[in-house]
């Protein structure tokens, strides 16, 4: 893990970029200022071409053939880091693969750190903060679509829109600077003559598209957590199978058959749904039962999106069921009601319906009926319509654009209440530092520190 202090970038580090295991090819990288002169010792070589692949033997200290690969090397800036890179490709035994790296830090290496490499590469200006965390995303994508975005934002397409709004903010701020510095210029009221205020208006108006357009990225990265809950035999673990398309919950007649919280991650027209059945909520002197009911409410408690499945062939009030099985009033924005078994039903004509102001989706987990709606409608009640170019964002990003979206609205009162130009000037500069955290141009080493030790080593 990286510390808080971020470490020195005058050693070369190296690490196993592939997955540790049995493999016909296993990777180890290199990059420092040493990296070059240590492939020259391993192999016994005295020169590599950049960009070259070259096959060769690696020997340890006694001229012994360590293993045989290929060696391939990228003369510094013209690298991943910006510094020599050597990549040692050899075959992807365990044994072999760290017999290598232990060869490689006897000739000087040390040991990378999580995310280092990603760390160098921001550092020497190869990529920006954005571009760094789109390859630890698109590595940890659980949909093609939150692969796509993140290789739109390694790209540089949502970087290249946020240095658009940083160019067009830091050009406002000189503008109102200017007007105060220099006021006996021109006869020219500056803060009321509308240029000012068209600009910034310009500017809220793409903070506020670009804050959408993260917000469906976010959730194309972060997927949502969806909790199953109701009473037992109400269908939760047939509904969980359903949506999974597969078996993955014990289902039978038999009451408390779900004892425990049971965790499942699909995707569901592109959005990642982290599905999580629960016991069924009632009163038992069964003591394991009644942990399985505890876990439940945590569940419960903790979930983004709330699904009380409950059966339809019963005389059940959905809204009662609810403030009974939850203790507390839950929102409407959170709850959706799950109206299950409408296949012993000859009345349930339409999949969704409204009940007392909350959602209700009429399923058959039997027959499959309804379920397509209910897809729908979960994708519709958290906010998932991502556009065919939608760039991912991380929460960090979400909270960086709406404080640059409130410093923007208090320059707007500056201007258009007070016509106070210092304070409108101080407002158009905190926004500025603000949409600028995104991309590293304005950010504390200890955050920086958070966000690269989350990266796998070797990257």
């Amino acid at each position: 893990m990286m510390t808080q202090s971020q470490p020195s970038i005058s050693t070369t580090i190296a690490a196993i970029a592939t997955p540790i295991g049995r493999g016909g090819v296993g990777i180890i990288r290199l990059s420092g200022s040493h990296a070059y002169q240590i492939a020259c010792a391993l192999t016994g070589r005295s020169s590599f071409q950049p960009r070259q692949a070259m096959f060769c033997r690696f020997l340890d200290a006694q001229q012994t053939v360590l293993d045989e690969g290929i060696v391939l090397y990228f003369k510094a800036p013209h690298s991943f880091t910006g510094e020599d890179v050597i990549e040692l490709q050899g075959h992807g035994g365990v044994i072999l693969q760290n017999q290598l790296l232990a060869r490689v830090f006897e000739l000087g290496a040390k040991q990378a750190q999580a995310g280092e490499f990603s760390y160098r590469a921001f550092e020497n200006d190869k990529l920006d903060l954005v571009q760094a965390e789109a390859i630890a995303d698109a590595i940890d994508a659980t949909s093609v679509a939150a692969a796509h975005s993140a290789m739109r934002s390694l790209t540089g397409e949502f970087s290249v829109r946020i240095n658009e709004l940083l160019e067009a903010l830091i050009n406002l701020r000189l503008y109102v600077e200017a007007a105060i510095d220099f006021p006996e210029e021109e006869d020219v009221d500056f803060l009321g003559d509308g240029v000012i205020q068209g600009r910034l208006e310009h500017i809220e108006t793409q903070v506020a598209h670009i804050l959408e357009t993260a917000q469906q990225g976010q959730l194309l990265r972060d997927g949502v957590h969806v909790v199953l809950a109701g009473r037992p035999n109400a269908g939760k673990s047939s509904l969980l199978n359903r949506l999974a398309g597969q078996e993955r919950a014990i289902v039978t007649d038999v009451a408390g058959t779900t004892r425990d919280t049971l965790q499942e991650s699909i995707v569901l027209n592109g959005l990642t749904i982290h599905l999580t059945d629960t016991a069924g909520l009632r009163e038992t002197d069964d003591a394991v039962e009644r942990i399985g009911i505890d876990r439940a409410h945590s569940a419960i408690a903790q979930a983004d999106l709330l699904l009380l499945v409950y059966d339809l062939s019963q005389e059940v009030d959905p809204i009662t069921l609810a403030k009974t099985l939850f203790k507390t009033a839950v929102d409407s924005k959170r709850l959706l009601l799950i109206g299950n078994k409408r296949d012993l039903l000859s009345t349930v004509e339409t999949d969704t319906q409204l009940v007392d102001g909350f959602e209700q989706v009429n399923v058959s987990c039997e027959t499959g009926l309804g379920i397509q709606s209910l897809i729908d409608v979960l994708c519709d009640k958290v906010g998932f319509h991502p556009p065919e170019n939608s760039l991912i964002a991380r929460t960090r990003h979400l909270d960086a654009l709406k404080r640059t979206q409130s410093h923007l609205q208090d320059a707007s009162i500056q201007l258009n209440e007070y016509q106070a130009g210092e304070l409108v000037a101080e407002s158009l500069r905190l926004a500025q530092q603000s949409l600028g955290e995104i991309t590293g141009e304005f950010f504390a080493d200890d955050l920086l520190g958070r966000i690269f030790s989350s990266f796998c080593i070797g990257k």
